[in-house]
């Protein structure tokens, strides 16, 4: 009771500290004046084409006389303190905490969406408050916090943001993490790979249909994001959400996995969620939890070594084993880490190297 005490104290020190400076429109990075008045964000695969006054699929991109600009740098309306295992990150600082960062927008519309109330607004819709990238990283310093998390709504949205915060992170020692969807440009996820420590991508189904008609996006682009990442010697991590009679059938798990094993590697740590009923689907149940066990079957089948159950605590699949000699490295309770047995980045038991960042 006295730590969660301690850190809702923390959580209100965050949000009603005075912040001196508050920043006008941002102008954003990635877009091209084509006549003068118009103008083609290239962010994101949507590229928009946007006249005088118009703003972006996202809501916080906008064209003012000819020029792009952001209207959330520096204004995020969530910022919150948890485990690094919700995000979930579980080959990444295990049992360490995150100080999370959103603002409002989004370039999906996922159905399921479960933070909908700033995903699918835009910044002047919702609450928000000031804190400069330079405010966001002492913040971190002043907490002892040795990450933050870019995630909730879409980082790539915010990307200025995130992009001057890490290099600021960088400098002072601070982690920087990304929980993005993915659906980004080759140039700008380039550009933002070198200031960031690791990177969860929702890969929400392994449909080009679902893509198209759930999330409003395109399946390929979210796969380049994940070999560039693969390419550039990134640690990340893959969940998906496992939807009920939408993502769920034995041949597109499948596919899903080999082309994993195959384009990724078999040392992805992949993580398989539980749906809940959300936003604009409330029609569907949760994902049984035997789904789920199906799922983790048939990654196995396609030699993946890390593959994980989310959203279920408790489960024997919610922890991390050896591949070698199959003992517990990293045991636990929902988003409590209780055991931890790797040491250097091996094994305590059998010396096996194990991917990820552990120290």
């Amino acid at each position: 009771m006295k730590k969660n005490i301690f850190y809702f104290l923390l959580i209100s020190f965050l949000f009603f500290s005075d912040t001196t400076s508050v920043y006008a429109e941002k102008e954003a990075m990635f877009y091209k004046n084509i006549n003068g008045k118009t103008i083609r964000c290239d962010l994101c695969p949507h590229k928009c084409i946007l006249d005088k006054g118009e703003t972006g699929f996202c809501k916080v991109r906008l064209n003012r006389d000819g020029k792009l600009y952001s209207l959330v740098f520096g204004k995020p309306c969530t910022v919150n303190i948890g485990p690094i295992e919700k995000a979930p990150f579980y080959h990444f600082l295990p049992g360490s905490k995150r100080l999370c960062v959103a603002t409002a927008g989004c370039n999906m519309r996922c159905s399921f969406c479960q933070n909908w109330q700033i995903s699918q607004n835009g910044p002047e819709d919702i609450r928000s408050f000031s804190l400069t990238p330079e405010e966001l990283v002492q913040k971190a310093a002043q907490l002892e916090i040795p990450t933050i998390c870019y995630t909730y709504s879409e980082p790539i949205v915010f990307y200025e943001y995130m992009y001057e915060s890490s290099i600021l992170a960088k400098n002072s020692g601070i982690r920087t993490t990304m929980v993005s969807n993915g659906f980004i440009n080759s140039l700008p996820m380039k550009k933002l790979i070198p200031y960031l420590d690791a990177v969860k991508i929702d890969l929400k189904a392994f449909s080009t249909k679902f893509y198209e008609d759930i999330c409003d996006a395109k399946l390929e682009e979210v796969k380049n994001t994940l070999k560039l990442l693969k390419e550039n010697k990134k640690h990340f991590e893959i969940v998906v959400l496992i939807i009920p009679t939408l993502n769920d059938s034995d041949p597109e798990l499948n596919s899903m996995c080999k082309w994993i094993s195959v384009n990724l590697g078999n040392d992805i740590p992949i993580h398989f969620s539980r749906f809940v009923p959300s936003y604009k689907l409330t029609s569907l149940p949760m994902t049984p939890v035997k789904t789920l066990e199906r799922a983790h079957k048939i990654a196995k089948k396609n030699h993946l070594k890390y593959v994980y159950i989310g959203n279920v605590p408790g489960h024997i699949y919610n922890s991390t084993y050896c591949p070698s000699c199959g003992k517990i490295l990293v045991k636990r309770m929902q988003y409590e880490v209780t055991k931890l047995n790797i040491s250097k980045g091996k094994c305590k038991f059998c010396g096996l190297s194990i991917p990820g960042v552990w120290e």
